[in-house]
């Protein structure tokens, strides 16, 4: 090769590489573009606070869930509105909420229903559903085809103590199968049950619904996307 073209191809390469860092940062602009309608919760609710068991191994699954691919929370943008209520009115009183899940991709309802499917793996059996058995999963309601919250507008949480950023008790922990995570479960402490109730009643008050069988589940009772299960990934 001509010394003549070696030094064009250095000049070359010197011009495309603004052009390449360019189309980056175009690529990784539109990757985190949500859908319209969507928000990133703490972009809107920055003092609260995530743990987003599905990407991870801390789950029923004791896996990565598909379509997490970072430890983010997502939701509608209308109930977002309802939830920044909640939170302030919890940070007035030196509490706040923690989040556990948000919207969720329909792949990763498809893994829990593969997984629900495979009755040789109960890694998980002890720490989140000992007195079920994995074949009555489905049966029983705990795993589904569909989830409220692929819709967007569904979430699970606790609240927490802002000082310590310790979870109030709520008598079960978040995910375990079984009658202890019902949110009128009667064998459980006074705090517990009034802990619930906190939980129960702010969210009720600032538009939300709950669910019978799970004290951490919640979804917006004027959701805007009541007939769509949505597939993008978190991010």
């Amino acid at each position: 090769m001509s010394r003549v073209l070696v030094e064009h191809l250095k000049i070359f390469k010197q011009l495309m590489k603004p052009l390449l860092f360019l189309l980056l940062g175009l690529v990784s602009l539109v990757e985190a573009t949500l859908p319209k309608g969507f928000d990133y919760i703490t972009e809107r609710i920055p003092s609260i606070e995530l743990d987003m068991k599905y990407c991870g191994e801390e789950n029923f699954v004791g896996a990565y869930i598909d379509g997490y691919l970072a430890p983010k929370a997502i939701l509608s943008s209308r109930a977002i509105t309802s939830l920044a209520k909640v939170q302030k009115e919890l940070n007035d009183f030196g509490l706040g909420l923690k989040i556990f899940d948000a919207y969720r991709p329909q792949k990763a309802v498809d893994h829990f229903v593969r997984w629900g499917h495979d009755l040789s793996d109960k890694m998980m059996k002890e720490s989140y559903y000992p007195m079920v058995l994995k074949r009555d999963l489905f049966r029983d309601g705990y795993i589904a085809k569909h989830s409220g919250h692929s819709r967007g507008s569904t979430i699970d949480l606790t609240i927490i103590d802002l000082a310590t950023k310790v979870e109030l008790d709520m008598g079960s922990s978040f995910d375990f199968f079984g009658k202890s995570s019902w949110v009128r479960y009667a064998k459980i402490t006074a705090e517990q049950k009034a802990n619930r109730m906190l939980l129960n009643i702010l969210m009720l008050k600032y538009g939300f619904k709950d669910y019978d069988q799970e004290w951490w589940h919640f979804t917006l009772k004027n959701e805007p996307y009541k007939k769509t299960y949505f597939n993008f990934d978190v991010k």
